[in-house]
C-alpha cells in the first residue's frame, strides 16, 4: 500500500521534498496557508491546497513541516494527539537516504551564529581534498534536492537550524559541531530553554563512535557537553586545550592523543568570532582526515561569505560593510566588536522577542550614530535611549543620509540584529539592496569624479 504525506510550507524546503517524495513513490499532499502560493506549479501528480490547512492533512501516514512553521497550530495539535509523526525536510531525506545504502558521513554545524561561515568552510576544506562532497541544509540547498547525487561515499555537510533540529528526533551526524548559543527566535521557540533544548537535538542520538566539537569558551555549550555520549572535542579562541584545538598568537595548535599539530595560516576573515569558526572548521576536517597542508591552503584562501561583514566598497575613504546576515542582537554586536571605532551603524528590521539594552555598551563605546530602519524602530530606539540616533524607515533613506554625513575613516556598517521579513524576502534581499545603492552611488558619482 501507498503511503500518504503530507507537506506544510510551499516552500524551498517543502517543494523539494515533496519532489523527492512523489520520486520514491509516496502519495504527496502539500499545503500552505498562504493564498499567494496558488501559482506555484510542483508537479503534476502532486496533490496542492492554499489558504488553508485542511483536514485531509491528517489522512497522512507522517507530516513533513517546512522550518518556519510552528508545531502550535491547529492541525499540527491534532496531528499530534493522534500520535501522527511531525519532522523536518532533512530528517525525511536521511530517511530515504537510508534506504536506498548502509550511512553517510555526515557532518552537521549548529550555533546562533557562524554556522554559515563554518559550513562553507569545511565544505571548501574537504572538497578540496575529496571531491565527492556536499553542502546543504539551512545553507543553499535543502537536503532532498540532492539525495539523488549522493552515494554511500558522499560527506554531506549540513548547516541545521534551531528549527530544523526541533523537528528532527532521529537525527544522529558523525560529527556534531555547536558553535555558540545566545538568545535567538524566541518569538518562535517560546523560551531560551526550548532554543536550547532544539540546539542540543544535534548530539541527542550520538553514541560513543561519534564525534562532538563544542566552544569551550561559551558556558552554556560547555554545560550541554557534561550529557553528550559521543566523543568530545574542545575549541577555544582564549584558553589552551588539552582535547582538541586552540588558537595561540596566529597559530592554531590541534592537541589530541598527546600529539600537537602547528598551523599557520593566513587568516583573511575579520572579527575575533571569525577565529572561532575556523577552529571548528579545522577540527572537524583534522577528524576525517584532511591533510594539515590542504586545510591552510583553504583558511588562507578563504575570503568569508556573502552578507556577513562584507567588505563592499571604500568611497572617499569611507568604507562600507555588509552585514545583513546578522538577524539576532549577539551577531551585530559580535560585529561592532570587529572594528574600532568611528562606525556608523544600521539597524532594525522585524523585531524578534529580545531586548537591545546589551547593546547600548559596544554602541556608547564604538559608535557614532545609529540609524534605525524597519518596525523595531521604536523598540530599538527605546532600549538605546539618550544615544545619537535616527529614524530612516528605511534602507534608501538611510544610506542617503550617511552618504551625507560620513566622513573619512568612518566605517558603514549594515547589521540589522533583526530579521528581515518587515521590508525584504529574506536577509540575501536585504544585503543585496545595500550593496547595490552602495554600488550605483559608486558608478553615478565617484568613479565618473575619479575619470
Amino acid at each position: 500500500m501507498t503511503k500518504k504525506v503530507s507537506i506544510l510550507g510551499i516552500g524551498k524546503s517543502g517543494i523539494a521534498a515533496a519532489k523527492l517524495a512523489a520520486k520514491v513513490g509516496y502519495d504527496v499532499f502539500i499545503s500552505d496557508i498562504d493564498k499567494r502560493k496558488a501559482n506555484v506549479f510542483i508537479s503534476g501528480n502532486i496533490k496542492t491546497e492554499v489558504g488553508i490547512h485542511s483536514k485531509k492533512i491528517l489522512e497522512s501516514d507522517f507530516i513533513i513541516k517546512s522550518p518556519g512553521i510552528e508545531k502550535n497550530i491547529p492541525i499540527l495539535q491534532e496531528a499530534i494527539k493522534r500520535n501522527i509523526p511531525v519532522i523536518s525536510e532533512i530528517e525525511f531525506s536521511i530517511l530515504i537516504m537510508n534506504k536506498q545504502f548502509k550511512h553517510n558521513k555526515i557532518i552537521a554545524i549548529t550555533g546562533t551564529n557562524g554556522k554559515s561561515t563554518t559550513t562553507e568552510l569545511i565544505y571548501k576544506i574537504i572538497k578540496e581534498h575529496y571531491k565527492n562532497t556536499i553542502i546543504a541544509g539551512n545553507f543553499g540547498f535543502p537536503l532532498s534536492k540532492k539525495v539523488s547525487k549522493i552515494t554511500k561515499d558522499t560527506i554531506i555537510v549540513l548547516e541545521m537550524s534551531s528549527y530544523q533540529l526541533e523537528d528532527s528526533p532521529n537525527f544522529k551526524p558523525d560529527i556534531g559541531i555547536l558553535l555558540n548559543i545566545t538568545p535567538d527566535h524566541i518569538i518562535h521557540h517560546k523560551t531560551m530553554e526550548l532554543y536550547i533544548k532544539a540546539k542540543k537535538n544535534i548530539f541527542i542520538n550520538q553514541n560513543n563512535n561519534d564525534f562532538a566539537i563544542i566552544n569551550y569558551d561559551s558556558f552554556i555549550c560547555k554545560t550541554i557537553a557534561k550529557d553528550i555520549n559521543s566523543k568530545i572535542f574542545f575549541f577555544s579562541r582564549s584558553k589552551t586545550i588539552n582535547n582538541g584545538v586552540y588558537y595561540d598568537n596566529g597559530n592554531i595548535l590541534i592537541n589530541i592523543d598527546s600529539k600537537c599539530v602547528i598551523l599557520k595560516p593566513k587568516i583573511n576573515i575579520i572579527g575575533k568570532h571569525n577565529i572561532e569558526n575556523i577552529l571548528a572548521a579545522v577540527l572537524a576536517t583534522y577528524i576525517i582526515g584532511i591533510k594539515i597542508k590542504i586545510i591552510e591552503k583553504v583558511i588562507s584562501k578563504y575570503k568569508g561569505i556573502q552578507h556577513r561583514i562584507e567588505f563592499v566598497k571604500n568611497i572617499n575613504g569611507v568604507s562600507y560593510y555588509n552585514d545583513s546576515k546578522s538577524t539576532n542582537i549577539a551577531s551585530t554586536k559580535t560585529a561592532i566588536d570587529a572594528f574600532n571605532n568611528n562606525i556608523i551603524l544600521i539597524m532594525g528590521g522585524q523585531d524578534k522577542g529580545i531586548s537591545y539594552i546589551t547593546l547600548r555598551k559596544i554602541i556608547k563605546k564604538k559608535v557614532k550614530h545609529v540609524f534605525l530602519i524597519g518596525e523595531a524602530t521604536n523598540k530599538i530606539k527605546k532600549d538605546l535611549k539618550n544615544l545619537p540616533i535616527t529614524n530612516s524607515g528605511n534602507l534608501k533613506n538611510a544610506l542617503r543620509s550617511i552618504i551625507n554625513i560620513a566622513i573619512k575613516g568612518d566605517i558603514v556598517l549594515f547589521s540589522p540584529a533583526c530579521a528581515s521579513f518587515d521590508q525584504f524576502k529574506n536577509f540575501e534581499e536585504r544585503g543585496k539592496l545595500f550593496k547595490k545603492i552602495i554600488n550605483d552611488f559608486y558608478e553615478k558619482y565617484c568613479k565618473k569624479k575619479n575619470n
